[in-house]
């Protein structure tokens, strides 16, 4: 895979930047979350450039390709393609000794595997530029790009058409927002009659709405949130 080969390209104190969690140094600025923001403007631009002159404008308007792109690098895309990466077994052996116990754990949560994925795009961007990298991540992408061409899920009005046959309604809270303004992360559950059924993360509310939605309503087609 071009993005593994861009991986190991990679300068050794770019690298470790890519694979340090924030809570493993004493400068947050040591950490991989500048350059996950760095890489996850790389990913957008990289699989909307891509898509954009393959999709006829009739069919597919503005609206319709920023589903199919925020379904192409959702964080379970993400996370996917981190693990296809190896990426987790590469944080863990990054880990601190102190703090390898709790890194095995955290390595596996969507949220960390997808920002580590955006930093190795990010810090990729930095080395070898725009094209190598672009060309990478639709290479890494392919998979979650034609599973977003073939089956486009709308998970909010997925979820509210689930909701409307039962005589139910969905609503949307933030609990946390986070970081500065140009890295500000949001936290968003999912509210069904009065119960928490999903919870997202992402780097707008519309992203971190979608992942709730779908925590939610994978939660009810599976029969355990009703």
């Amino acid at each position: 895979m071009k993005l593994a080969d861009l991986l190991d390209e990679l300068p050794e104190e770019l690298a470790r930047q890519v694979f340090t969690h924030a809570s493993w140094s004493e400068r947050r600025s040591d950490s991989y979350a500048r350059l996950a923001f760095l890489g996850d403007s790389v990913l957008g631009l990289a699989v909307t450039a891509y898509l954009y002159p393959r999709l006829e404008a009739e069919r597919f308007g503005a609206g319709r390709l920023t589903k199919i792109r925020a379904q192409a690098v959702s964080g379970v895309s993400c996370r996917a393609v981190a693990e296809r990466l190896a990426l987790p077994e590469r944080m863990r052996a990054a880990a601190p000794a102190a703090v390898r116990e709790n890194a095995a754990a955290l390595v596996e949560t969507e949220r960390v595997l997808a920002s580590v994925l955006e930093a190795l795009i990010g810090a990729c961007y930095l080395h070898a530029g725009y094209e190598r990298t672009a060309e990478a991540v639709v290479e890494a992408f392919a998979p979650e790009i034609e599973g977003a061409l073939e089956h486009p899920v709308d998970f909010k009005s997925a979820l509210q058409e689930l909701l409307a046959r039962r005589g139910s309604e969905v609503s949307y809270e933030i609990t946390r927002e986070e970081g500065p303004p140009h890295e500000r992360v949001y936290d968003v559950t999912a509210v069904v009659d009065g119960r928490q059924l999903g919870s997202g993360s992402g780097r707008s509310k519309k992203h971190a709405e979608q992942e709730a939605a779908r925590e939610a309503f994978d939660l009810l087609e599976s029969g355990t949130g009703s």
